[in-house]
């Protein structure tokens, strides 16, 4: 099976898409956007990326500002994208790169940097670089899987399919152009070889594609079964004072959502919680009465949040308050702004 690369890039020279951190034909791409970019799409579709990639930009227009920011600020310009830990290791990310006075470019290098693994690594050594690596995403799995007719289930097929997209790129065309090679192959996964139907008329690999030859394109990559994911139960506290403030606290610096602000509240657990196992445990004793339930999905578990409304005269509990009204600017991670959303709109009048 051959596989030409000047197939591919002929094509993407005349459908790539135009994505706000790409640079255009004859362009050099900014390794900031690059990298920013990369971290961003990292569990998240370019749909979502793009409104934060844009507004990250706005108030962190270079790497040298980013690095200067306090990490606070980071978390909240980041706030409802997800997978917390990606922002803090972005700033440390920044901070290391200032410091030395510029992205490494290199692949050993890049992975040094917090945050950046095998496949960050080859994204933005091949894009911002021009280093002859192709970056495998799960776009690159299934166009490799299905142009390869690999059998294998995920993920035991990953180091194959990593095998069989390095080849592809050992083509001199793709060796030539890197950072247009392995853009061509995101492209190609994202607007023709789709999940669920393939768009095989249209593709520049049709005749040599081994999945589509045996009538079983649609069904690769194979996977294995998922997990039910378990169900954990949590009670979260919505207290407010006569001049409109909110309790909040900041969640510690590592673990799952990290750093992140939140309306204080129990552990996360297996078995529901009653009330008069939670209450005892609000900031301060109040006439707490029931507000609502949140659920919402991680990606390892489900949580259910009960929560519990009060209204005192004065907040005096651990943690900080804030107006209500400026909670759109503190770093509220989506399961948070659902609690928000919940609480703010059954408290009593």
């Amino acid at each position: 099976m051959s596989f030409p690369a000047i197939a591919l890039l002929t094509w993407y020279d005349r459908h790539r898409r135009d994505l706000p951190w790409r640079a255009g034909p004859g362009e050099t791409a900014d390794p900031y956007h690059v990298w920013l970019s990369e971290i961003m799409l990292q569990q998240t579709t370019v749909a979502a990326t793009i409104p934060y990639y844009e507004r990250f930009l706005i108030r962190f227009p270079t790497m040298q500002a980013l690095a200067a920011a306090p990490l606070e600020d980071v978390l909240a310009a980041w706030a409802g994208l997800g997978y917390y830990a990606r922002a803090r290791n972005l700033h440390a990310c920044a901070r290391a790169v200032v410091m030395a006075g510029g992205f490494p470019r290199d692949l050993a290098g890049l992975r040094a940097l917090p945050g950046i693994g095998g496949y960050t690594a080859a994204a933005i050594g091949a894009i911002a670089f021009g280093v002859p690596a192709v970056p495998v995403d799960g776009n690159v799995e299934r166009v490799v899987a299905r142009l390869f007719a690999v059998g294998e289930e995920l993920p035991a097929a990953k180091p194959s399919l990593h095998s069989l997209a390095a080849r592809l790129g050992d083509d001199p065309a793709a060796q030539a152009r890197p950072s247009d090679f392995a853009q061509a192959l995101f492209d190609l996964g994202a607007t023709v070889c789709t999940p669920a139907a393939p768009a095989c008329g249209l593709c520049p690999w049709m005749t040599a594609c081994a999945g589509r030859r045996a009538g079983i394109a649609a069904e690769l990559p194979r996977r294995s079964a998922k997990r039910v994911p378990p169900l954990r139960h949590g009670v979260h506290f919505w207290l407010t004072d006569a001049e409109g403030n909110v309790l909040l606290r900041r969640r510690p610096p590592e673990g799952l959502l990290g750093g992140m602000t939140e309306l204080p509240g129990t552990d996360w657990r297996l078995a529901p919680w009653t009330a008069a196992e939670a209450l005892p445990l609000a900031p301060m004793p109040a006439g707490w009465h029931p507000a609502g339930q949140v659920r919402h999905g991680f990606t390892h578990f489900e949580l259910t949040i009960d929560l519990f409304a009060a209204r005192v005269a004065r907040i005096d509990a651990p943690g900080f308050a804030r107006p209500v009204s400026a909670l759109v600017h503190e770093a509220l991670p989506s399961v948070m702004r659902k609690c928000v959303h919940m609480a703010a709109g059954a408290r009593p009048a």
